[in-house]
């Protein structure tokens, strides 16, 4: 197979083509030759006449990233450096501040914030446009040589002017980077029954942390609901999502890629699983869902297995291939787009979700209201208080997670809608 990819990558960089004729052949052949002999007759008068001394390694290798960026805004030249961050962050930690940034139409646009991050504490959002980094404009900027120039090592700091969406003013916001925690899963009890479950990213541990989440809370409790929250989660790894999506799915199929003129389809199909979640199910998308996370969207959606609430998604519809190269470089390349199990491509183009509300920022309480909230007093706050004539006093670990649950729900209008239809879900089925 690595064969295989190193050999699709040679015709890529050459522009060898394989033709039926032998005159297309040899027109072809001819054609390739001349433009191999124009970048030879460039880089040679790069090389001895500019004005700076620059080797012939670093200007085949910027040739490269040059022609790599140029294909689209996801395909890139690794350097070897890069290549093993790139590997870390589908495994295991790295430094900087926890951000997925991709280029728009030339400009450094965030794709959306790794929760619990630097870059989420100090207020970076989905769609946030960064102009300039230390200083330094990114107009012009590849995104590699971003990624590079905001990473960093922890407890560094890194300055980004930024223009939120729909403000007028850029921000200037500094950030300390840190080391970013790669925990992609985070459960919580929304009702009795009702299981809140949050997916930040999809990396190699993301479908065996879900199901140990889902098999903790159901030793206990059984599934009536579930709130899927793919808000702001980037995506990652195909294989994590195809997965994902099985877990609540029994059966179909999930998502198919295919490549260049309809070649090369792959379909991934669901089966059935002692694991698999058959409660009803709500899905929380936004402008910040992207790639993996569109792909367990579309496929909840396409088999009307979840109702989808939110905003339109990314729309990132297309996967990378990581080709390692002999000197431990490498490229990612675009490969293929991927299509939901109807048939759809939503590159550039997202998943509408089937309720659209957008999210409403809370206002912030006033020292007097945060004041009275906590000198308010209930039977349960009392030293020596009775308990519940039903013996329904629970332990204080427990009154912890409801209020935090309860804490959720009072902040964001998007999940206590997806809880009352989650709850609703069983009767409308019925009734259909």
């Amino acid at each position: 197979m690595r064969l295989a990819l190193w050999v699709c990558t040679f015709l890529l960089m050459f522009g060898l083509t394989i033709s039926s004729g032998p005159a297309a052949s040899s027109a072809a052949e001819t054609n390739h030759l001349d433009a191999l002999k124009r970048f030879s007759q460039v880089l040679d008068i790069v090389e001895s006449s500019y004005v700076e001394d620059i080797s012939r390694t670093q200007l085949i290798e910027d040739s490269i990233k040059g022609m790599l960026e140029q294909l689209d805004p996801h395909s890139a030249y690794l350097t070897s450096e890069e290549f093993k961050e790139m590997q870390e962050s589908t495994s295991g930690r790295f430094s900087g501040i926890g951000i997925e940034i991709s280029m728009d139409n030339g400009q450094l646009i965030v794709v959306s914030p790794i929760e619990d991050t630097p870059a989420y504490k100090a207020g970076l959002l989905a769609g946030d446009f960064i102009l300039e980094i230390n200083g330094e404009s990114t107009k012009g900027m590849s995104l590699m040589d971003a990624v590079d120039r905001i990473r960093g090592k922890e407890g560094t700091d890194v300055s980004l002017t930024v223009l939120h969406p729909e403000e007028n003013r850029p921000v200037e916001v500094n950030i300390t980077r840190g080391t970013i925690p790669l925990i992609s899963v985070k459960t919580e009890e929304l009702d009795s029954g009702y299981l809140y479950i949050r997916l930040t990213r999809f990396n190699e541990t993301t479908t065996e942390d879900l199901h140990s989440k889902i098999d903790e809370y159901r030793a206990d409790h059984e599934i009536k609901g579930v709130v899927l929250d793919l808000r702001n989660n980037p995506g990652g790894l195909l294989d994590q999502a195809i997965q994902v999506s099985d877990t609540f799915l029994d059966k179909g199929l999930l998502v198919y890629i295919q490549g260049r003129e309809g070649r090369g389809r792959r379909d991934y199909m669901a089966k059935a699983q002692s694991s698999d979640i058959t409660a009803p199910m709500v899905v929380l998308i936004n402008a910040g869902s992207a790639s993996a996370s569109e792909i367990v969207a579309g496929a909840l959606q396409d088999h009307n297995r979840a109702l989808l609430l939110g905003d339109r998604s990314f729309g990132k519809g297309s996967v990378q291939q990581i080709v390692p190269l002999p000197d431990g470089s490498g490229i990612k390349l675009t490969m293929a787009l991927y299509y939901t199990p109807s048939g759809r491509s939503i590159q550039a183009e997202g998943i509408m979700p089937d309720l659209r509300i957008p999210f409403v920022v809370p206002p912030k309480e006033d020292k007097d209201t945060e004041m009275f909230r906590r000198m308010t007093l209930r039977e349960k706050d009392l030293s020596g208080h009775l308990e519940n004539a039903n013996g329904s006093s629970e332990s204080s670990d427990k009154d912890s997670k409801e209020s935090k649950g309860a804490e959720m729900l009072r902040k964001d209008n998007q999940l206590r809608l997806a809880l009352e239809i989650v709850r609703s879900l069983p009767r409308i089925s019925e009734i259909n």
